[in-house]
């Protein structure tokens, strides 16, 4: 178990999405974080109260958790040091990136003298199956995305929040690093072996009632280059009976590709629930989730109307404007 509450350690992250994994955290389990930890030159911010090692210990903080996902997952040389000090000051650690704490020799020095725990949650415990393609009773949920970072996790999480208020039975399926810390249990997709991840996604949503939901946390994009992979596993894996679609409006370019557009909704609505039909024929397309966060109210308002006429689905941002409308169109299928 990973001892909260947290410190969130931001490093150096060079824009708001880099902290995502921390942002989560903050959002969604708001009572395990006490504050965030920030480095020279660290452009992003959650929200939380600046604090040094030392206030974050008198503050009750058990766990400095790295809540920076960078490109590659990497622990720069400035990172190392500070995590050092935290394990010498009687902080656990935690992180999600592929760089695994276990693999850094000081680290894991420091925390055998100081007789501290290092968590590496982005590293699978099971054995998981090669994928199936057998049919599985209970149904199921899946978050698609026109890119990486766009709001697929939030839009599970208030799902799943509309839909126990609705008392609709309904579990959240983590699938990423941010996922597992602020739930505590899922499958670190990105970091399983290609051959098994569709089926690690059979195993994280096994045989359930006839009414019951699979709120799986979708991940990467269908059109994302350095990604796709993982997000074809969760579309045959998953067997979803039901997709939603998530947006970011403002998104220049592909998170990191930069000579790579965005794509449409529709295009995504289209390559996606052709792949889906593979191992569901019965998949549909049932709702919009857009990440309004850089839009005014009523910019926000306004362009998921337009996206709700154009496309004829429920359209909204489900941690701005909640998750009903989407809870509704499942409950009708």
């Amino acid at each position: 178990m990973i001892e909260t509450p947290y410190l969130l350690f931001l490093g150096d992250a060079q824009d708001q999405l880099a902290a995502k994994v921390a942002q989560g955290i903050k959002d969604w389990r708001p009572e395990n974080a006490v504050g965030q930890l920030r480095l020279p030159g660290c452009k992003a911010d959650v929200g939380l109260q600046d604090m040094t090692l030392q206030q974050a210990r008198e503050a009750g903080a058990q766990t400095v958790v790295i809540g920076v996902a960078n490109r590659g997952g990497v622990i720069s040389k400035e990172w190392r040091a500070v995590l050092v000090e935290a394990i010498e000051a009687g902080f656990d650690l935690a992180s999600g990136l592929h760089n695994l704490l276990r693999d850094e020799g000081d680290l894991v020095a420091a925390a055998q003298v100081h007789g501290r725990t290092l968590h590496d949650v982005r590293v699978p415990t099971d054995a998981y199956p090669i994928a199936s393609g057998v049919k599985r009773s209970g149904k199921r949920v899946l978050a698609v995305g026109t890119d990486c970072s766009v709001g697929k996790m939030y839009t599970a999480l208030a799902l799943d929040a509309a839909m126990r208020a609705r008392g609709m039975k309904s579990t959240f399926r983590a699938t990423g690093q941010t996922g597992i810390l602020i739930t505590g249990s899922g499958v670190p997709l990105d970091a399983v072996i290609a051959d098994f991840m569709a089926g690690s996604v059979e195993y994280l949503t096994p045989d359930n009632d006839a009414d019951h939901w699979d709120i799986i946390e979708g991940q990467g994009s269908i059109f994302h280059v350095s990604y796709s992979g993982v997000t074809l596993a969760l579309i045959h894996g998953g067997q979803p009976d039901a997709l939603i679609l998530c947006h970011e409006p403002t998104r220049k370019h592909m998170r990191g590709l930069p000579d790579f557009a965005v794509p449409t909704i529709e295009s995504v609505r289209d390559i996606t629930l052709q792949l889906a039909h593979v191992a569901n024929p019965a998949c549909k397309v049932v709702g919009v989730s857009i990440n309004t966060q850089h839009l005014g109210d009523a910019e926000a308002t306004a362009y998921c109307k337009e996206v709700e006429a154009r496309l004829g689905l429920p359209t909204v941002d489900p941690f701005r404007h909640g998750a009903d409308r989407l809870a509704e169109a499942l409950a009708a299928l």
